[in-house]
């Protein structure tokens, strides 16, 4: 696949929606294509994480403490969190089909990220959401 076709992939990722063409190209060569056999995994609990992954095609299943929490899919990222702290991976994620993903390690992130200051106002955009998310599931 061309990394142009990437583009179309990385701008379905909730993280890089409102970036540029300009940013997503920047973004889709920092990435390396791999295709991973079902079965595999591709993050695992409490392991520290290098490396986010972005799911092109394929299925794969995330689990927390051994239960299910999701089922994942084109336009998803795993892994991003650690590309920020280089943290223990918070779930175990394996290829429930043939997938394959773009991977961006850090080394490519942390580049991306010189080259694309705004990227880095948008993470933490993206991951407040988050924590206001889990926080209305906690507290109501």
């Amino acid at each position: 696949m061309a990394k142009q076709a990437h583009l179309e992939h990385l701008g379905k990722v909730s993280l890089f929606s409102s970036c540029s063409k300009k940013d997503l190209e920047r973004i889709a060569k920092a990435t390396t294509e791999l295709i991973i056999p079902a079965g595999k995994v591709l993050v695992d609990q409490g392991q520290t994480g290098k490396e986010a992954f972005i799911i092109v095609d394929g299925e794969a299943t995330a689990r927390r403490n051994g239960k299910k929490i999701a089922t994942l899919g084109p336009g998803d990222m795993v892994g991003e969190l650690s590309l920020l702290d280089r943290g223990p991976r918070t779930a175990t994620v394996t290829t429930d089909t043939e997938t394959t993903v773009l991977v961006l390690d850090q080394r490519g992130f942390s580049g991306v990220l010189d080259e694309v200051p705004a990227l880095a106002h948008k993470m933490m955009a993206a991951l407040a959401a988050r924590v206001r998310e889990l926080d209305r599931k906690v507290y109501g």
